[in-house]
């Protein structure tokens, strides 16, 4: 596990705020005598460290892809991983999960419209080898994306090596 402090996390969500943010900004808002040189080694070490990437999020609404639709597949257990990546390979798709309960794997999908959304899944998607039932869910508001998560209070480092875990309402 990645060892991190309060540093890092207002680096972090500072990065958040502004991806393009310099350096020698996110130095000055931390505050605490941080140098920029500091900055850019944490910055440079979290992303060496899979902790963060730093890269564009596309607004798919913008390019005409104003449906999203969640995809939940029932598939024969031998065929999971199969149809996983199969799904993944669709640029349409924007997300794909194996999952353990009622669904096996969960696809998430952006389209122009509901006619889009439906040729998807039962011209393409309900006809990959080993699916054997699809369920549809047009999701009309996304309160909060993946994008938007936040590392919880309490899940780094105080210093003394000690880190505390609290999940909360």
């Amino acid at each position: 596990m990645y060892e991190s402090d309060e540093i890092d996390l207002r680096i972090v969500e500072l990065l958040m705020e502004d991806g393009r943010m310099p350096a020698a900004e996110i130095a000055r808002r931390v505050g605490g005598n941080l140098s920029e040189r500091v900055v850019r080694y944490r910055i440079e070490r979290m992303v060496a460290e899979k902790v963060i990437q730093i890269r564009p999020i596309v607004n798919p609404k913008v390019f005409g892809y104003t449906t999203v639709a969640d995809v939940f597949l029932e598939v024969e257990s031998d065929s999971i991983q199969e149809v996983a990546r199969k799904a993944a390979k669709y640029d349409c798709v924007s997300y794909v999960a194996c999952s353990i309960g009622e669904t096996d794997v969960s696809v998430q999908v952006y389209a122009r419209d509901t006619a889009e959304v439906y040729r998807f899944v039962t011209e393409v998607i309900g006809k990959i080898p080993g699916v054997r039932k699809t369920t549809t869910s047009i999701v009309p508001v996304v309160l909060k994306d993946v994008y938007e998560w936040r590392v919880p209070p309490g899940s780094v480092s105080s210093g003394d090596g000690h880190v505390e875990n609290n999940v909360t309402e």
